[in-house]
């Protein structure tokens, strides 16, 4: 695998961070996590956002602190993660602590696996004992990519918003 490092946003990555967002709108396919659907159209105001909200400031109501991450090689984000700090009742059921999403033309190479992993890493360091993961049913990719890592299935439920199943899991980082 090539050399990878889990780093802030930066303005350093500025036209992979738009590559990869026009990737996903290419393929019509959801932007997860959540942050990559910020406005970026003035790109170090999302930086400086991306950082406001990681300290819990400038937050919408019902939104906690969560600090997002890219998975980079030396140019080029591979993936991006988004590590809620604290759980909602609204995150319980779905969303959870951690939300993850790799650049459609870097899948099935294992960054996933690696994304999470290192992700977790910083749960770890905030002092979480345990992190939950949503995802549908119907994403295999995902699931692998939680069962990897250590993910242990809790429930699943039919959510109308998304039509779908969604599953939770849970990882100890004890």
């Amino acid at each position: 695998m090539t050399s990878l490092h889990l780093v802030n946003p930066s303005k350093a990555y500025e036209a992979s961070y738009r590559s990869l967002v026009e990737e996903f709108r290419t393929r019509r396919e959801r932007l997860i996590p959540f942050p990559l659907s910020f406005p970026h159209e003035n790109f170090p105001e999302l930086i400086a956002r991306l950082e406001e909200n990681s300290k819990g400031l400038g937050l919408p109501d019902g939104f906690v602190a969560h600090s997002t991450y890219w998975l980079v090689t030396d140019s080029e984000i591979l993936g991006v993660s988004n590590l809620r700090h604290s759980l909602t009742p609204a995150l319980r059921k779905e969303g959870g602590n951690i939300g993850y999403g790799v650049r459609p033309t870097a899948r099935g190479q294992g960054y996933g696996s690696e994304l999470l992993r290192r992700t977790l890493q910083r749960a770890k360091g905030l002092g979480l004992a345990k992190v939950l993961l949503t995802c549908g049913k119907a994403n295999l990719a995902s699931v692998k990519v939680i069962l990897a890592n250590g993910g242990v299935l809790e429930s699943e439920e039919f959510v109308a918003k998304r039509n779908e199943v969604v599953q939770r899991y849970w990882i100890d980082l004890a």
